[in-house]
């Protein structure tokens, strides 16, 4: 026999009386943050002890190969699980075919296998697979010469990319692209190639959005972009479609998934949770870190609660973790309690 709760009118029930301390909001409350629900997105550079703040994410660097260990290291001590990485590549080795991302001795590889030289599986590494950090025109695939993104011929290079990737060490592959198909691509490949254990977390709902524009610059890919993304990444006025674009990769093969951005599209991470229950990651991406430091600039925010709840933010509305800029110092934040 089932029963069912009634509702009890106020004075009877008074909801404030969790809320009065401490300890007893504590008891009741409903969702929890913790280091490990956080990916730190680190941007690596040439050269060796190099750091390069980037202007548009005040509080940022791109980091040389031996600067990003040392972040590794920091990640590992502050109990952040995994580290997403994303080169600035050299113009002189950008091309209208992003052949650089197929370079086994590439940026991205040479700080993968850093890392794992370092800290082996104490840590894991997450490599986008796009082509708009090799590309000299900042299209994240191949182009005719009309300027359009071509499908097919685009994800044979991602499975490509993405093998180099894995056999570097990366331990997941987050194809950003948005390119149809490349997940079951990509999942042959790896299987193909031995890769059994390399997780797929596809950018699964990844909005043609206006939050990019400092990412662009830390990845010097602002300056080069001719055109538009909005022919293979999705209309930000849909979300059924982001139900289907998430249910074709979870058929192909993907692990987990991803909606990005992060806070104005929580409404999509909820959906996507509630409807196939898989790991959901969000990504707070560039220009919403980029907010946040500007309010807390102007004198109208604390930075540390701001930053806070909008993580909670990401794990009440279903998220199983948050790429975020501001990971390392929310897990400061976490461990002082």
């Amino acid at each position: 026999m089932s029963l069912t709760p009634i509702a009890s009118a106020y004075p009877a029930t008074r909801l404030r009386r969790a809320r009065a301390t401490a300890w007893s909001r504590d008891m009741v409350r409903e969702t929890s943050l913790s280091p490990a629900n956080l990916i730190w997105p680190l941007f690596v550079t040439e050269g060796t002890g190099t750091e390069e703040p980037i202007a548009s994410l005040p509080g940022v660097s791109r980091w040389s190969v031996d600067g990003i260990v040392e972040r590794a290291r920091e990640a590992v001590d502050l109990g952040i699980p995994c580290l997403a990485l994303f080169p600035n590549t050299q113009a002189d080795r950008r091309s209208d075919d992003g052949a650089e991302a197929l370079n086994p001795d590439n940026l991205m590889c040479r700080a993968i296998r850093a890392i794992k030289d370092a800290l082996g599986d104490s840590i894991g590494v997450l490599t986008d697979v796009a082509l708009d950090p090799y590309t000299a025109h900042g299209q994240d695939g191949l182009i005719d010469k009309a300027g359009y993104v071509l499908n097919d011929a685009t994800v044979e290079v991602l499975v490509g990319q993405s093998l180099n990737q894995a056999r570097a060490g990366a331990d997941i592959i987050a194809p950003s692209d948005m390119m149809d198909g490349r997940i079951g691509a990509i999942r042959v490949a790896l299987e193909a190639d031995g890769h059994h254990n390399v997780q797929i977390m596809s950018y699964a709902a990844k909005y043609a959005s206006a939050f990019y524009g400092p990412f662009r610059d830390a990845v010097g890919s602002s300056g080069l972009l001719k055109g538009n993304k909005k022919g293979y990444q999705m209309d930000p006025a849909n979300s059924d479609e982001a139900l289907r674009e998430v249910a074709m990769d979870i058929a192909e093969g993907a692990d987990s998934v991803m909606v990005k951005p992060g806070m104005p599209y929580l409404d999509i991470a909820s959906r996507v949770k509630q409807a196939f229950g898989v790991p959901v990651y969000a990504y707070m991406v560039s220009g919403e870190y980029a907010m946040i430091e500007a309010l807390v600039a102007a004198g109208a925010g604390d930075r540390d609660a701001v930053v806070l709840e909008s993580l909670l933010a990401f794990r009440r509305a279903g998220c199983s973790g948050v790429l975020t800029y501001h990971a390392a110092h929310a897990a400061r934040l976490l461990a002082r309690g």
